[in-house]
Formats: C-alpha cells, sequence, structure tokens
C-alpha cells in the first residue's frame, strides 16, 4: 500500500510539472510589435528600467501612468499610445508580466510608484485582463491613485466600484470581439459614480495595442493607427480634464 501511494504521489507531481511546463510554453508565445509600430515608434528610442518600458516627457511630468499590458501581449506592443500620453506631459511606465499575464503582478504599481517618489499623481491603465489587474490595484489603493484607465476592459465583480467616486475612463471598442460592447454594457454597474466610457467607432480589441490579428477578435474598420490616435486624444482630453482640478 505504501508503494502504491508513493507511486501516485509520483505520478501527482509529473503531471503538475507537465502542467506548469505547457503553460509555461503556451505564455511565451506572446504578440508583439508590428513593422508599422516600429517605423512609427523605433523600440530602440525607448528607455527600459528595471524591466519596464519608461517613456518620458520633455518637460516635468504632469503625472505618471502604470499600463498594465493585456494577457501575452508584450509591453512594447503599446508604445505608440504610451509614446503620445509621454508627449502630452505624462511619464508612462509599461511593466513585463510574469508568465506575460499582469494577474501575477497585480500590485507592481506600487513598485513603479516608490521608484519615481516625485510624482505625485498617478494613474493605473491596463488592456483586456491587464485591466482587471489594474482595476485589482486600484480598488485596495484607492488613496494612492488619481483615476483609472480601462482598454477594452472592465474590473472583475470582486472590484466593484459603484460606491466610490474615484474618476475612470473606460476605452471600449465597436468591434471588439473580446471584451465586447455588450460585455461592457453588463459590468457598467461595476464602474464608479464618475466615469466616462468611450465607444471608439470602427476599432477592435487589438487595436488598442499594435501587435496584429487577435483570435476571437473581429476585424476593424478603421486603421489601427487611427483607433490608437482616437485613444490619445481622449485619454489625454480625459486626463487634463482632473490634473487642472
Amino acid at each position: 500500500m505504501r508503494k502504491f501511494l508513493k507511486i501516485c504521489g509520483l505520478l501527482v507531481v509529473i503531471l503538475l510539472a507537465g502542467g506548469f511546463a505547457g503553460f509555461y510554453i503556451w505564455s511565451q508565445f506572446t504578440y508583439d510589435g508590428t513593422d508599422q509600430l516600429e517605423a512609427l515608434v523605433p523600440i530602440d528610442e525607448i528607455d527600459v528600467v528595471d524591466n519596464w518600458l519608461v517613456l518620458t516627457p520633455k518637460e516635468k511630468a504632469k503625472g505618471g501612468i502604470v499600463l498594465y499590458p493585456g494577457a501575452k501581449v508584450e509591453p512594447a506592443a503599446y508604445r505608440y499610445y504610451a509614446q503620445g500620453l509621454a508627449d502630452a506631459g505624462y511619464l508612462v511606465v509599461i511593466p513585463q508580466m510574469t508568465f506575460n499575464f499582469a494577474i501575477f503582478n497585480q500590485n507592481i504599481a506600487e513598485d513603479v510608484m516608490e521608484q519615481y517618489p516625485e510624482i505625485d499623481n498617478w494613474y493605473v491603465e491596463g488592456h483586456s485582463l491587464g485591466g482587471v489587474a489594474a482595476s485589482g490595484f486600484a480598488y485596495t489603493h484607492q488613496e494612492e491613485i488619481r483615476g483609472v484607465i480601462l482598454l477594452g476592459s472592465y474590473p472583475a465583480d470582486s472590484t466593484d466600484f459603484s460606491d466610490t467616486d474615484i474618476p475612470m475612463l473606460s476605452l471600449f471598442a465597436e468591434h471588439d470581439g473580446l471584451s465586447t460592447p455588450e460585455k461592457i454594457e453588463e459590468t457598467k454597474s461595476l464602474l464608479s459614480t464618475d466615469v466616462l466610457l468611450h465607444q471608439i467607432e470602427g476599432g477592435n480589441h487589438a487595436g488598442f495595442g499594435m501587435y496584429g490579428s487577435q483570435k476571437g477578435d473581429n476585424d476593424a474598420t478603421i486603421s489601427v493607427k487611427e483607433q490608437q490616435d482616437e485613444m490619445i486624444k481622449t485619454t489625454t482630453d480625459w486626463l487634463n480634464k482632473y490634473d487642472e482640478e
């Protein structure tokens, strides 16, 4: 009997190890930036600090933004959007996530904020699953951040902001096949009392970054650059509203 239990235990260990190995291999097949993105914002022009991409404004930063990437999306895929926010006066930090999933680094914003203590106003932002992680951080650190920005994303049921007035911006896309407009509508009750929802007509889920197409998504009817430019304008207009208060 003892020998049988040892064999069973060994089999469990082997299965767990095999499952982890499979997950790890799968997690490394990521969405990277496109050639178009490289032409617009060459990667070698972006600073890297502590395995984070850091985009710095030319003058003193109005505030800081920690951008949580979507699942299996490389941080570099968001650099056109992030550069637009930096050009508008904001320090933008895009961390590399463990196994390329932001849920494993939900509190990474705290590390970023400690790295740049000179910045007073901090926002957390996330795309898709990254938005879930960013919302989770915001929910437990409401006194430390200025607001939350969601890109094709929504909070988890456990992070219900409906009884708060924390500023929130939700950007969603007409043809998003993953965080669909219907899903955004269904989860609207989880957002705060101070929220702006903005639909990007013609946009899709992958268009919140610049990494090509994504399984399960729908085709966009506008170019990815058009979607990104609308994201930049809407986000900076929203940020300026709060930073001028």
